[in-house]
């Protein structure tokens, strides 16, 4: 999982660029980089860990330039967490390419044959960014073949539109052209975020930024413009002249459903949808399946997992009539659980991150609201600090659906054994966790909460939920093969 930004400015870019950064945190704690363009050269520093720790004052410095990427990375399971596979990555033909990716490519096994057997690049890490930024540059290569030193705009964009041809699977990219300005675009799904924003100079010249979500461009003072659609490019020169281009044969809006339940800060808006707000209409409709599944009386209090289940937990304790409380108190200064590599980790990082307090326990029947159910690693112990502190009995419940199915989209659900919810009632699940009874939110009932009030996006990208993968030629015998190298 990956935060991304891109920033043409009138000024200095490496600074915005890392407070953009911190912004994005909340989108991978492993591993973090910066690119800038000072006109005649990139500048490139790279690091593991979080943004605070990893960049000091002369790597700041040396970060020139009024352009550049960077991006926040979680390593998954199997990953190695070095500076060699953290982004941006670089190649020096045709101009100067750098590139930073939020998704994941589900034709990597081809496209990797293809590197070596018809375009003759080679490839030095696993990354699928470093697959994604060659591709780009052998297209590029190929538009400008025979016609001249000098690019323009439509090889550009041609160049794109190639690259969707070849490339399956999600994927939101910034890259820099050397000399000739940054060029943003988006999977014909639009499965990952991505917003555009622009403010006005003092010198009249117009700045621009495109990132993950929105919430960075407001923190900055830049209007939020538009999500960048799905299929298309935008190509913005130093001077702050901006192109834009539906580069896809194809494309339709289907973003990630995960993105509303857990992965966007609360006050990002993507595809016109506040995610707040889908938080809150998921925790209604929730409550609907628990009116409907327990008799009433039965709970004294709910409680969320802190922090992206609050929203929820709220609104279905208004819904349903019963007190809210706050019973597990959160050490904001431990990484997301969801996303820590390893079962070992996430483990060890549940208790750390989380306290039950027992005055809000004792004797209670009580309703725990998290998000969502991945593995169950973290719903056990937390049932398991319900009954330690005191609690009558546990009903836990899920906003989101049961996960049952790899996500391969870039988030770090690859493998179906790891998936709690996989080949598993309901009742076996409870068990699993511990709780007396397990509710769990309907793929109908997200959709609904999700998609309520809008009318740009018409259906959600549910993968994990359904088993129907929407790009690349996913099947069996895929999963299998990822599930493969996982465990080698």
């Amino acid at each position: 999982m990956t935060g991304i930004v891109g920033i043409v400015s009138q000024e200095l870019a490496n600074q915005q660029i890392y407070d953009s950064l911190l912004l994005l945190q909340h989108r991978g704690q492993d591993a973090t980089g910066i690119a800038t363009d000072d006109g005649s050269r990139f500048h490139m520093y790279r690091a593991r860990g979080q943004v605070r720790e990893a960049y000091r004052t002369r790597d700041m410095r040396a970060l020139l330039g009024n352009i550049g990427v960077g991006h926040v990375r979680g390593f998954t399971a199997g990953e190695a967490a070095s500076e060699e596979e953290s982004q941006p990555y670089y190649v020096n033909a045709p101009y100067g390419l750098i590139m930073v990716h939020n998704g994941h490519l589900t034709n990597t096994r081809e496209l990797s044959a293809e590197m070596y057997n018809i375009d003759r690049r080679h490839l030095n890490t696993t990354s699928d960014t470093e697959i994604l930024l060659n591709v780009l540059a052998n297209e590029l290569e190929d538009s400008v073949s025979g016609r001249g030193l000098e690019l323009t705009d439509d090889q550009v964009f041609e160049a794109v539109s190639r690259l969707h041809d070849r490339v399956e699977g999600s994927y939101s990219a910034i890259a820099l052209i050397s000399g000739h300005g940054l060029i943003a675009f988006r999977d014909p799904f639009g499965i990952r975020p991505l917003v555009l924003g622009r403010r006005e100079h003092a010198s009249g010249r117009t700045e621009w930024i495109v990132a993950s979500e929105s919430l960075v461009l407001e923190s900055a003072g830049y209007e939020l413009v538009r999500d960048v659609t799905p299929g298309e490019a935008i190509l913005i020169a130093p001077d702050g002249e901006m192109i834009s281009r539906q580069c896809a044969k194809q494309s339709t809006l289907v973003p990630c459903s995960f993105e509303y339940i857990y992965l966007a800060r609360p006050d990002s808006v993507i595809s016109d949808i506040p995610v707040y707000d889908a938080r809150l209409r998921l925790g209604d409709v929730l409550a609907e399946q628990i009116e409907q599944a327990v008799p009433s009386g039965t709970i004294d209090v709910v409680m969320p997992i802190p922090d992206s289940a609050r929203p929820s937990a709220m609104e279905a304790a208004h819904r349903l009539g019963i007190t809210y409380r706050e019973g597990f108190y959160k050490n904001r200064y431990i990484g997301r659980t969801f996303i820590m590599p390893g079962q070992t980790v996430r483990r060890k990082g549940v208790r750390q991150k989380l306290n039950a307090m027992g005055i809000e326990f004792k004797g209670k029947n009580v309703l725990i609201v998290d998000d969502s159910i991945v593995r169950g690693t973290t719903s056990l112990q937390i049932v398991e600090m319900a009954r330690q502190a005191g609690a009558a009995s546990v009903i836990f419940a899920s906003a989101a659906p049961e996960v049952k199915h790899p996500h391969v989209y870039g988030i770090n659900m690859p493998s179906r054994k790891e998936l709690i919810a996989h080949g598993r009632s309901n009742d076996e699940i409870a068990r699993m966790i511990g709780a007396d009874q397990l509710i769990y939110q309907s793929v109908e009932g997200m959709n609904r909460a999700i998609l309520a009030g809008q009318s740009e996006v018409k259906a959600l990208e549910n993968s994990c939920f359904t088993g129907e993968y929407i790009a690349g030629n996913v099947n069996d015998e895929y999963l299998r093969w990822v599930e493969a190298n996982l465990d080698s």
